[in-house]
């Protein structure tokens, strides 16, 4: 017997072999498994999430939640593609309250008038606006100013762009306007058919492209100033859309990716504040008072604290109101062209009411005023019934700080209890459900400005209600205004995040549309859908209108 044999060892060889072919099996069969696990683990986790929702009961208080198959997604494709019609479908399953989910994060909407008023009435302390948006806003607008500050901090800033918006400097505003609308179509080369003055010929150009370039331009000469105004050329043109980039959907959900755009952004967002503050500092050494634009007003402004806006400051707000201004004003200005180019019976009734008003002996048309703006029945009508119907913002969001009781006028009538949106939960209003709904509006869906000049009509009373100009006001530390979070109608948002430039902005659409169809007819056989992958929802393509020089026999 040799040593080997008397030690075990050969035959613990053969065993050793063995266990080690059992094992190298064992380890494939998991490296199997783990293969087929890594392949499934989307079609797992989808089949979790579903079991989640379809098995384990929700606490009694949560509102109902939109059943979605994606985790983490959620709900998220079908409230981009289309988040009224996502609404509506719904606000059908579940009532006026519910929750989506939303890229992971969980929002609890809350739609119709009593839902908008619960949403935009509440507290800022509970429901809070620089949770939600200073992700958004701040590398775009800059540091120190809106949602990057403390929510009576912008409550003062409000404050003191209103006192930019006074009624003396509307008034000289007029006349810029129509020069820039005019100078424009005289020279871009989309209206070469006009240039060449034949009543016969027709042309085509972009609404969107010609109305986001004339609505720059005239903010620019009015409130933004001479020095901006002279400033636009082509490497101002490529600063500003650098800094538009960064103001996307994909910006809002995802705020710090590693992305060129963004970083265009931040580049673009530096040199614009420091061509706003050399202007500031150029306007404090010359101690020039004469301008009527927001830079001059701001100059003069101070803190209750007693301090006085300095330069970034200033340089900030400037940037927020052209880029604000510039896409819910070029926005509405578009719909309007092409509503009235689909629509040319309600042009000629727009372009007679210009005739009746401004048509003098000599067969020259005069430029209106600040007061007749204000008072012509139609082009208010039609401004109005186009932002009834495509109003810039659809959904308005807040960030809930703490637990919040939902109204027993808000819940399910078949409900005894009460809803709780817990801290953490985004509420989102929607103010443009209301302004659609069919059981609220007569024909929802077609637009008609002659609503509007109903006086008894439901138009009127929902206008008289956001209006509210004998009503009680509400100071939020900018003013006295109307609440109107009640009404069925709010354009241009309500409550104490309202919108200070709306006074401005149907100054600048009027102006805006009067001198277009004093001068032109336009022509389109159909109005685009909408287009809800912009942060500010525009046409989608095609969206080329035709237009001829009016005929003044």
């Amino acid at each position: 017997m040799s040593f080997a044999q008397f030690n075990g060892t050969l035959p613990a060889t053969d065993a050793w072999s063995g266990y080690l072919a059992q094992a190298q099996d064992h380890i494939q069969n998991n490296q199997r498994l783990a293969l087929l696990l890594l392949i499934n683990s989307p079609i797992i986790a989808i089949l979790l999430n579903a079991i989640r929702q379809l098995i384990i009961p929700r606490k009694a208080s949560d509102p109902p939640e939109v059943f979605h198959w994606l985790p983490i997604v959620g709900s998220a494709i079908s409230y981009g593609n289309d988040p009224l019609g996502f609404f509506f479908e719904n606000q059908k399953k579940y009532g006026d309250v519910f929750t989506f989910i939303l890229l992971g994060r969980r929002v609890t909407v809350a739609l119709g008038p009593k839902g908008n008023n619960f949403v935009l009435g509440g507290k800022s302390t509970v429901f809070n606006a620089e949770d939600a948006y200073t992700h958004l806003t701040t590398p775009v607008f800059g540091k120190d100013v809106v949602y990057d500050v403390p929510n009576d901090v912008f409550m003062e800033q409000k404050k003191f762009v209103k006192v930019g918006l006074s009624t003396d400097n509307f008034r000289s505003y007029i006349g810029m306007i129509e020069e820039e609308v005019e100078e424009f179509i005289k020279r871009d080369s989309n209206f070469s058919v006009y240039q060449m003055n034949d009543i016969n010929e027709w042309g085509s150009f972009d609404v969107v492209k010609a109305l986001s370039e004339i609505t720059i331009l005239t903010a620019s000469r009015t409130l933004q100033g001479k020095e901006v105004r002279e400033a636009l050329d082509k490497s101002f043109a490529e600063l500003y859309n650098d800094l538009d980039g960064g103001f996307t959907p994909i910006n809002f959900m995802f705020p710090n990716l590693p992305l060129e755009s963004y970083r265009r952004r931040d580049r673009a967002q530096k040199k614009m504040s420091d061509f706003y503050v050399d202007i500031i500092k150029k306007r404090r050494e010359s101690h020039d008072t004469a301008d009527h634009d927001m830079i001059a007003a701001l100059l003069e402004q101070k803190y209750r604290s007693g301090r006085q806006l300095n330069d970034r400051e200033i340089a900030h707000i400037m940037i927020a109101l052209l880029m604000a201004g510039q896409h819910t004003s070029s926005a509405t200005g578009s719909w309007a062209v092409l509503h009235l180019a689909a629509n040319p019976e309600v042009a000629d009734a727009l372009f007679k009411e210009q005739v009746r008003h401004f048509m003098g002996p000599d067969g020259k048309m005069r430029s209106p005023t600040y007061e007749d703006i204000r008072t012509l029945p139609i082009l208010d009508s039609v401004i109005r019934e186009t932002l009834r119907m495509h109003p810039p913002i659809h959904s308005i969001l807040r960030h809930v700080r703490e637990d919040v009781a939902v109204p027993g006028t808000l819940s399910s009538p078949s409900r005894d209890g009460t809803y709780v949106i817990p801290k953490g939960n985004y509420v989102l209003a929607c103010p443009a459900v209301s302004q659609a709904d069919p059981s609220i509006w007569r024909e929802a869906e077609d637009w008609q400005p002659a609503r509007w000049n109903d006086q008894s009509g439901f138009a009127a009373q929902a206008l008289k209600m956001y209006v509210d100009e004998n009503g009680e006001k509400i100071d939020y530390g900018f003013g006295a205004v109307s609440k109107g979070t009640e009404s069925p109608y709010q354009p241009f948002g309500a409550g104490k995040h309202r919108c200070i430039g709306e006074q401005f902005a149907y100054l600048q659409l009027g102006t805006i549309l009067s001198t277009l169809i004093r001068v032109m007819e336009f022509r389109i056989e159909k109005v685009p859908e909408h287009n809800y992958h912009t942060m500010i929802v525009m046409p989608k393509h095609p969206r080329k209108v035709s237009y001829r020089r009016r005929r003044l026999d």
